[in-house]
């Protein structure tokens, strides 16, 4: 597969690249992050091998992750037609305007055309709610958002880091309104963030939503840069690390060894592995640096095979919250009392992700 091996996002018409290129590095303000040359570097290698979908929000290096972007497109007439651009609202840019930010009309409305000017352009493909308001009712942002799809302003609504129960409900009353449902949610998900698997990917699978995984190396720890018991550099500071848990060694050492076998990168094989999950439409990319996004294009490359990938599945397999284990384990021997179905004892219940063809 390359960049260009495009893919539907969820239940919807929209075409995306196999990777998000996710531009939460684009700028410097906040001590992190990118120049301006190196942003648009990264930009343009992305958009030269076939690329097609950016993803930022509003309140990213204080805004100036958009600038760069809209900057990056007034340059190149006739480019911003032929990309996916996603942003976020949620984040009050603000300070002392309590409608500066969350999900209200007032606010929503306010966020979205200072996106607009900052990105240059007159639509965003995919407005995404970046986290849950719980201040305001559901039926005021879904509303807000369906009236927005209207007026030509955003083309698609996602979900970022909200409840499944919340997720639901709003896509929910969306459907019974014929307003514009949410197509995709953005999530941590990574070999050492799996507990996504609990609620939020079986509701994605049930209801036709793509997943966009953020943070898919775990903030580096999967990139092959740490090794138990050796100090890490933290190159964004210059500082000392401490480095991840002994319970994520066991992850990481697990994983080095199917890189190894593969012969590939540790970070192009978690990236391989989390394209391969149930749901997943394309993990989010976030390099500060051209070699960063040189290496993790690497995982097109990587094929694991059963073995591999079951081996992986087992060393980072998370606990997930109740009532997970209990559906699992007990639910089809209290329906069935214990009979056969289909000729199988309903005691042997597979986790849901093991048999997400159901979906």
């Amino acid at each position: 597969m390359t960049l260009d091996s495009y893919v539907t996002l969820g239940r919807s018409g929209l075409r995306v690249s196999p990777f998000c290129l996710g531009a939460m590095n684009f700028g410097e303000e906040g001590g992190w992050g990118c120049g301006v040359p190196e942003s648009e570097t990264i930009l343009r290698a992305y958009l030269d091998r076939g690329g097609n979908f950016v993803d930022t929000a509003n309140f990213y290096t204080n805004g100036h992750s958009e600038k760069i972007i809209g900057d990056f497109l007034a340059a190149r007439p006739g480019l911003r037609d032929r990309l996916v651009l996603a942003t976020k609202f949620f984040g009050n840019m603000h300070p002392g305007d309590p409608n500066g930010g969350g999900a209200g009309r007032k606010a929503v409305i306010a966020q979205l055309e200072q996106s607009l000017r900052r990105l240059g352009t007159d639509y965003i493909d995919l407005y995404w709610l970046h986290n849950w308001d719980a201040h305001t009712p559901v039926e005021e942002t879904m509303r807000t958002l369906d009236e927005l799809v209207t007026a030509g302003k955003i083309r698609y609504v996602g979900f970022s880091n909200t409840p499944a129960w919340y997720t639901a409900q709003a896509n929910t009353m969306a459907l019974l309104r014929a307003w514009a449902p949410v197509i995709a949610l953005q999530v941590e998900y990574s070999m050492l963030a799996r507990t996504v698997e609990g609620e939020l990917v079986p509701l994605a699978l049930d209801a036709g939503m793509g997943v966009l995984p953020w943070s898919p190396l775990a903030g580096g720890f999967l990139s092959g840069k740490y090794r138990r018991g050796a100090e890490t550099r933290d190159t964004r500071r210059g500082s000392i690390t401490g480095g991840p848990s002994d319970a994520q060694y066991e992850v990481i050492e697990a994983l080095t060894a199917v890189a190894a076998e593969a012969e590939a990168s540790p970070a192009a094989v978690a990236l391989a592995w989390l394209r391969g999950r149930p749901a997943v439409a394309a993990p989010i990319l976030g390099p500060r640096r051209i070699e960063h996004f040189e290496a993790n294009l690497a995982a097109f490359d990587v094929t694991l095979t059963e073995a591999q990938v079951a081996a992986l599945d087992e060393a980072s397999a998370p606990r997930l919250d109740y009532p997970y284990d209990l559906n699992r384990q007990v639910g089809p021997m209290l329906q069935f009392a214990g009979t056969t179905v289909d000729g199988q004892r309903s005691a042997v219940y597979p986790p849901l992700l093991e048999d997400a063809t159901r979906y």
